[in-house]
């Protein structure tokens, strides 16, 4: 059974969607569901279409904020997220909170780093070829604007999915089927 289902990452999302009357949460609810989808494909240009021109990211831990300021950098944030191989992931969201300019997100990230992703990182891998899993516990505010549009993915976490990754080497059989051999 693979590690990881996407769609455990927009699941709680499209439930409250089901069930929300207001027009501007329904719209809020709606780019985010449809940036995670887009994230998740990815589909480059469908997903910058859901964010804002004046797009500002923070992704909070030890270090500090290192998150892309402005839509030309948020856009090569994730193709530089694609080309490492690290975007397969399902964020298993157990709490949501919708406002009419704000969703927060809230529960475990689980991703698969590649082997040759984490050495380039500095962190050393018994299999080079394979994907370790990494999961930390993580909060993502979610700023919406007036016209719809993402603002920015402000993540909080504390960092400690990378701790003991090198001992998360996943079975090939346990990977999502665009990933196994």
């Amino acid at each position: 059974m693979a590690v990881i289902d996407k769609t455990r990452t927009w699941r709680l999302v499209e439930e409250r969607l089901a069930t929300e009357t207001d027009p501007r949460r329904r719209q809020v609810l709606e780019v985010v569901l449809e940036h995670m989808i887009a994230e998740s494909a990815p589909d480059m240009d469908r997903l910058m279409a859901t964010v804002s021109e004046d797009a500002d990211y923070h992704f909070w831990g030890p270090t500090g904020d290192m998150g892309p300021k402005g839509k030309a950098a948020v856009r090569a944030y994730y193709e530089a997220f694609v080309a490492s191989g690290a975007n397969h992931l399902q964020f298993a969201v157990d709490r949501l909170v919708v406002d009419t300019d704000c969703v927060v997100t809230e529960g475990w990230m689980t991703m698969l780093y590649p082997g040759r992703t984490l050495q380039a990182k500095g962190i050393d891998v018994p299999d080079q070829d394979g994907y370790y899993r990494y999961e930390d516990r993580m909060c993502v505010v979610w700023p919406i604007d007036a016209d719809g549009k993402v603002v920015g993915e402000d993540s909080y976490s504390g960092g400690a999915g990378f701790i003991g990754i090198a001992d998360r080497l996943v079975d090939p059989a346990d990977l999502p089927d665009e990933l196994r051999p």
